[in-house]
């Protein structure tokens, strides 16, 4: 049974802020090595042309973006936890797809394909929150001690909403392309690495990510 008693309210900035600075949401790995030189017999070669390059640059915001949203379900769920809030919020997911819609189209967007994209960012989003509190109810000592405040964490998901529909808005192209899924998988497998995803994290950028391609 879950015990909400001994969970106190944070600080309506102090939680948020370190938990959205650091974790989930640190910045890539801060690796300290150099690249191998050449070896010195060998003339260096021009670098070969990268026909994938502009799609990469306009997929890689939407699986980073993910990620960042994906993030912030730990503080759903530390807010959530032993209360009665529920995991699954239909009017609350209602609002967001309402939002990104009316935003999708002032962007330019394609909206009915912005609320799908969304659709599946909520479904990741439930995912975490669904396996934090199976962690938790498992071991309470892991468990959050403080709660973050519900909706300054909102506050925080709809500025990442605003972010993920200009660029589904910037990348049209990269999204109809056969290749599409092909660099989409690329440019997730590089986001895992750099915010050092666990699995249940990782399983869950999978699950943001499927209707991001067209096809």
């Amino acid at each position: 049974m879950r015990n909400a008693t001994s969970v106190r309210r944070a600080p309506a900035t102090g939680v948020l802020t370190a938990a959205l600075l650091t974790g989930l949401l640190a910045g890539p790995l801060m690796g300290g090595g150099t690249a191998a030189a050449a070896p010195a017999q060998r003339p260096a070669a021009a670098p070969a042309p990268r026909a994938s390059a502009a799609p990469y640059a306009q997929l890689r915001p939407l699986a980073d973006l993910s990620a960042r949203r994906l993030a912030t379900a730990d503080l759903v769920a530390a807010a959530k936890y032993g209360t009665d809030s529920p995991i699954d919020d239909p009017a609350r997911e209602r609002q967001v797809l309402d939002a990104v819609a009316a935003q999708a189209a002032e962007a330019g967007a394609d909206p009915e394909a912005t609320v799908r994209i969304f659709r599946d960012q909520i479904e990741a989003n439930k995912a975490v929150q669904r396996g934090l509190f199976r962690r938790w109810d498992a071991d309470p000592s892991q468990a959050p001690t403080e709660r973050p405040d519900l909706a300054e964490v909102r506050e925080e998901i709809n500025r990442v909403n605003g972010e993920l529909v200009r660029s589904v808005a910037a990348s049209p192209a990269a999204r109809s392309a056969p290749y599409c899924k092909g660099v989409l998988t690329a440019a997730a497998a590089h986001v895992r690495h750099e915010r050092r995803l666990d699995a249940l994290h990782s399983v869950a950028l999978g699950r943001a990510l499927p209707s991001v391609c067209a096809d």
